[in-house]
């Protein structure tokens, strides 16, 4: 079952209800979600990596106004 604090579902989606630009909320849930796993990719890299934050995990997907987690279902 997906985070309801921080995840809403979409169709067969789970998006991030805070948007783009929540780097607190970010860091909040990816400190504590047990799949995180840092993107190898520096180019996808949005903040530092000092804290683990979803905006730089491998399982988030990129839409218009915020991101899909792969790994919240």
């Amino acid at each position: 079952m997906f985070d309801e604090k921080y995840f809403t579902k979409e169709s067969k989606q789970i998006i991030f209800k805070y948007g783009r630009n929540d780097y607190k909320k970010a860091e909040e849930k990816g400190t504590r979600c047990k799949d995180f796993i840092l993107d190898a990719d520096e180019d996808e890299l949005v903040t530092s990596t000092k804290f683990n934050t979803c905006y730089n995990c491998l399982f988030r997907r990129w839409s218009k106004t915020s991101f899909t987690c792969l790994k919240q279902n």
